[in-house]
């Protein structure tokens, strides 16, 4: 088989091993492809895996041989499905990789933002404390997350794991979900989404992007937060307006937000966000823990070996 990897960087900047899936053919990585070569070098491939490269359909025609895209990702609409579909050719993508590592960074922005950790650290590096007449001084009033009310808009897999550590720490878990009959969770009440922006000091976003909340967060929903409150979205960009959201921080309507995504990545030096009010910025790295990256990159590889068997795993195009 002859497989293409359209942008191994960020899944494997180096500190993983390729070889389990150079076993099972000749393989091509690239580091990142350009969307106007995406056609060129997948031409001659009978397998195709992409995290972020687009794969439309105009690729898909052109490339005769190809019956297999890998997506390494959970999100799969870098590729154009119905396009696949009639070409015959099998889309995967890997599901529930990143589960624990999104929850974990879920809460190093929360703590970040309540406990002040780097602040204060940097403060000492700057020798604030050998400088004070107190044993203890404080720059900025850390807040507690015992008693506090977590908010959470979309109670998957994720949104649960994020719910057991909040409850871990003492904290009162409210939830907005699709589909609350489905997915009950002890510990964790269902609210209303405006219910859910009213009660929360902190309101964490789990939930996937889709036609109806795209730009959900905007002005309207986050007047009806506290002025306390805290916005965490380790999910998708494009559910936040971003000049609502830095109106918002910047005028005060809510105390401070942690963000691992944008709407455009990388984003234009004009977005709004990267200089507003007391906003933590991360560069999309919630999943892309060690551990994360090595379940994501095993799975790619046993997806495909799966395929060669003639039982598909993780398919997405049926």
């Amino acid at each position: 088989m002859n497989m293409i990897v359209l942008d191994g960087y960020t899944m494997n900047p180096g500190d993983l091993s390729w070889d389990e899936l150079r076993k099972l053919g000749k393989v091509t990585i690239y580091d990142r492809t350009p969307a106007d070569e995406v056609i060129e070098k997948i031409a001659i491939a009978d397998i195709v895996l992409t995290n972020k490269a687009v794969i439309n359909a105009e690729a898909i025609n052109a490339a005769k041989n190809l019956r297999y895209i890998g997506v390494m990702a959970t999100g799969f609409n870098v590729v154009d499905i119905q396009a696949a579909k009639e070409r015959n050719i099998l889309v995967t993508n890997v599901p529930s990789y990143s589960t624990a590592s999104v929850a974990q960074m879920t809460f190093a922005l929360i703590l970040e933002l309540t406990n002040h950790v780097a602040e204060y650290a940097q403060s000492v590096r700057n020798d604030d404390w050998v400088r004070s007449k107190d044993f203890s001084y404080q720059i900025k009033p850390i807040r507690e997350l015992q008693d506090k009310t977590l908010g959470i808009i979309g109670l998957g897999r994720t949104g649960k794991k994020v719910a057991g550590i909040a409850l871990a720490f003492g904290m009162k878990v409210i939830a907005s979900h699709k589909h609350p009959e489905r997915d009950q969770m002890e510990g964790v009440q269902f609210v209303s989404e405006e219910d859910c922006f009213r009660e929360s000091d902190i309101l964490s976003l789990h939930c996937p992007l889709n036609a109806e909340n795209k730009g959900f967060i905007n002005q309207h929903s986050l007047s009806l937060m506290k002025p306390s409150a805290l916005l965490i979205n380790t999910s998708r960009g494009l559910l936040i307006n971003e000049r609502d959201l830095s109106d918002a921080l910047n005028l005060g309507t809510i105390a401070g937000a942690g963000l691992d995504v944008l709407s455009t990545e990388p984003p234009s030096s004009d977005n709004p966000l990267l200089r507003a009010k007391n906003c933590l910025i991360l560069p999309h790295i919630a999943w892309a823990t060690y551990e994360s990256r090595e379940r994501l990159m095993r799975t790619v590889v046993d997806n495909i070996r799966a395929f060669s068997a003639g039982k598909p795993v993780n398919v997405v195009s049926e």
